[in-house]
């Protein structure tokens, strides 16, 4: 079901919110109190771009949180489970951070600009307002502010060449979530190795709002040989690829989810004797046993046309888990999602149902890797129907 979103001063618009108007934008979410482009009117070519050329998104709503001053590092290992004392400057970290209660609030990736500089680059929630309460409470000498920072994504199997060729055969050289500060025709900006997709690709950080336009169409051009896009972070290919999404899986209201629930578990560590944030909380999670488990599903019937809504998954008329979101897969032919299952549930379980619009339909359990279309065939996943 379509609706249309006001656009109101009270929702922030990116730098480059003109630019994707101009270049047909259909439709507009909100994720950090930001309009982010849904959509440009054509989800099928967008994912195609994604999978099989380039793709260029207006991810600017994915805000950054700096924190910089001399207990930088030492608030940054207090926020999050994961040990990051051996992190470089230059060098990204995929990031859990908990509450109290070792439940995630968020997943971002940490750049280290320089020894006391770091940015948090956040999922949708409110984690400036987090850090500084932190930060005062705890009484470390830092400042923690949101900086001039606005990702656009470059992502698809043709992203190097196209990123190579705006910047220099140096960037395929730059390792999986690393980054380096450099310019583009004059345009500062930070440039990393990073995307919400497993097709490849990078990250713009501009760090200057006001040339947002012009860095849009600098890559624009240059792209067009390429058959580059318009597009936004893609439903069907994080699905396809296993990428967690904090705010449709772990963000329940009644049951919040731990990382050790959701496959993160080897980012807790327990062992470094650091002090973190919900560390006893997680101790006590790790020694009881996670009580669900991410996973994907095969789910029977025709091509499920949207999912708007998280859905129970049943076993006779027991709730044994939650689909948190469903989609067709145009590489497999099938239709598969994702989501969190009891950990009494085996890979071989039957009798799973769930019921979409009044109907029934079967639900088969996989890894999320048995459902990534570029490490498996659609032979090897139950049938559709």
């Amino acid at each position: 079901m379509d609706f249309l979103v006001g656009i109101g001063s009270n929702i922030r618009k990116s730098p480059y919110f003109e630019a994707t108007v101009a270049d047909g934008v259909s439709c507009f979410s909100v994720y950090n109190h930001m309009y982010i482009p849904a959509h440009f009117g054509d989800p099928a070519a967008e994912y195609k771009r994604l999978t099989e050329g380039v793709a260029m998104w207006d991810v600017a709503a994915q805000r950054q949180v700096e924190i910089v001053g001399p207990d930088a590092m030492a608030l940054m290992q207090y926020l999050t489970a994961r040990d990051v004392s051996t992190t470089k400057i230059g060098q990204g970290r995929y990031v859990p951070l908990c509450d109290y209660e070792g439940n995630l609030i968020n997943d971002p990736v940490l750049l280290m600009l320089s020894d006391s500089r770091y940015w948090i680059s956040i999922a949708d929630s409110d984690m400036e307002l987090w850090v500084k309460a932190v930060a005062h409470e705890r009484g470390y000498d830092v400042e923690v502010f949101e900086p001039d920072v606005s990702p656009m994504a470059v992502q698809g199997p043709k992203a190097e060449d196209l990123v190579a060729e705006l910047f220099g055969e140096w960037v395929r050289d730059v390792k999986y979530f690393w980054f380096r500060e450099t310019e583009l025709q004059g345009i500062p900006l930070v440039l990393a190795r990073s995307g919400w997709s497993k097709q490849g690709g990078f990250e713009l950080y501009l760090t200057d709002e006001s040339r947002g336009g012009e860095l849009w169409n600098i890559v624009k051009n240059a792209g067009s040989k390429y058959g580059i896009g318009p597009g936004a972070p893609n439903d069907v290919e994080r699905v396809e690829s296993g990428l967690l999404s904090y705010g449709s899986d772990a963000r329940h209201i009644s049951f919040p989810a731990n990382p050790f629930e959701l496959g993160l578990g080897k980012l807790v560590d327990l062992e470094s004797g650091k002090d973190f944030i919900g560390r006893d909380a997680l101790a006590r999670i790790k020694a009881e046993g996670a009580r669900r488990r991410y996973t994907g599903f095969v789910i029977s019937g025709n091509p499920i046309t949207g999912s708007e809504n998280q859905h129970p998954l049943l076993r006779g008329e027991t709730e044994v888990g939650i689909i948190t979101e469903m989609v067709f897969s145009p590489r497999l032919n099938r239709n598969i999602g994702i989501g969190l299952v009891d950990g009494d549930i085996t890979a071989d379980a039957d009798g799973l149902t769930v019921v979409l619009n009044g109907a029934t339909r079967k639900v088969a359990l996989v890894s999320t890797a048995e459902q990534n279309p570029t490490t498996v065939r659609s032979k090897s996943l139950p049938a559709r129907a």
